[in-house]
């Protein structure tokens, strides 16, 4: 994709990477994009770079504009590999450059490359870059995710270079938010940026809640969001920003989830009473059958509903493995304000449904106790006790939700 101007004289020279389904980790059904971006001005300044396989891709569209030679500043907000991983050829092209960078994101590139021949230059909040026309405020951002992340606004033109904060694995032809919906819709959008948190962001809402407000206070005027991954935000950045906090705050639908996997289908045949049993409240649930669905999608709506139940058989004494693989998720991202319970099949001997438990005293999630338990299949009398324990969730869950 050719290089497209955002701003006057500002413009996206980044990458789309159609066939991405897998970013370390988290399934990426839509493909995403490599974002940065060029300031055509007294002193060119280049924001980001580009994931290493799309170097030449970064270049043209550079080239199209300008020599590469001809840039004077590189600014690096973060250096996770698809952000720095071609800062080494644009430094090839034009050596005198200076680079800009927090003091956390020198010693982190400091692993990458020999930075010895480089001019590098720490910088934090409240340092400004002069380039002509504009100047550029850094705003660091530790752990917005990753401790040297920063954030570079330019004053003049109320635009905030926002690294992977507020981006969406998103591979589209549209540039910006209000041509996504024009494709798609507003809820597919807000759905990217949902799917985006939970499996990246969600460790650090207190902190991001804290950056957020931070921002605010310093009175920046935004009418533009420019981030790392996905669309760009100029319709309404506002709107991102509430987002955002609503998810800092963990904020969740009032509804519930059912996640589970069944080995010989036990499991599977309580599913339908529990289910029946919460909807007999009024309250809607989902079910998700973890080895018919992406792990990360899993994730998005364990962290949409405020009420999770898991269930797994007993394999060799404790939960079957994809639900132990789904909880070692969970308890690595640290959720909060969630309400959670366990069901499940056994044939020797329990175990899944304790273990389940034990972790979720770790994760320090809210309990729903105790959890149920069949011999093998479940007979009549078990359905009607799995209806049961899906309406006392139900009723617990529409109490707890109210506190928020």
């Amino acid at each position: 994709m050719k290089a497209v101007e955002i701003k006057k004289d500002i413009y996206w020279v980044g990458a789309l990477d159609w066939a991405v389904r897998d970013f370390h980790g988290y399934e990426t059904p839509r493909g995403t994009t490599y974002n940065n971006y060029l300031i055509m001005d007294d002193e060119i300044t280049l924001v980001d770079t580009v994931k290493h396989d799309f170097a030449e891709v970064m270049l043209k569209n550079i080239r199209a504009i300008v020599d590469p030679a001809s840039i004077k500043h590189v600014i690096i907000n973060h250096i996770e590999n698809d952000h720095v991983t071609s800062l080494d050829a644009i430094m090839a092209l034009t050596p005198k450059a200076t680079i800009y960078i927090s003091e956390k994101g020198k010693k982190g590139i400091e692993r990458f490359y020999d930075i010895s021949n480089w001019n590098v230059k720490v910088v934090k909040t409240g340092d400004v870059l002069k380039i002509g026309k504009r100047t550029l405020h850094f705003i660091e951002t530790p752990m917005l995710h990753w401790p040297d992340s920063m954030v570079t606004y330019a004053k003049e033109d109320k635009l905030l270079f926002s690294q992977d904060a507020f981006g969406q694995h998103i591979a589209s032809m549209a540039r910006f938010d209000d041509e996504f919906i024009g494709d798609y819709s507003e809820a597919a959008l807000r759905d990217a940026v949902v799917d985006y948190y939970a499996n990246i962001l969600m460790p650090f809402g207190a902190m991001i809640k804290s950056k957020i407000t931070e921002i605010q206070n310093l009175g920046l005027e935004i009418d533009m969001i420019a981030p790392d991954h996905g669309v760009i935000w100029r319709k309404d950045p506002a709107k991102v920003f509430e987002i955002y906090m609503d998810m800092a705050n963990s904020k969740a639908e009032d509804s519930a989830l059912i996640v589970y996997d069944t080995m010989w289908g036990s499991t599977e045949n309580m599913i339908v009473p529990i289910a029946e049993g919460i909807r007999a409240e009024g309250v809607c649930v989902k079910i998700i059958k973890l080895r018919a669905t992406p792990m990360s999608v899993a994730i998005k709506e364990f962290w949409k509903a405020r009420g999770t139940l898991v269930g797994s058989p007993t394999l060799n004494n404790i939960a079957y493995p994809s639900i132990a693989e789904f909880l070692t998720h969970i308890r690595g991202l640290r959720p909060k304000d969630r309400l959670v319970g366990a069901f499940g099949s056994y044939g020797w001997g329990g175990g899944a449904v304790k273990e389940i438990y034990e972790e979720y005293k770790r994760i320090g999630l809210e309990l729903f106790e105790p959890g149920i338990q069949v011999l093998y299949r479940p007979s009549k009398a078990d359905e009607e006790s799995c209806f049961k324990f899906g309406q006392e969730f139900a009723k617990r869950l529409k109490e707890y939700h109210t506190k928020f």
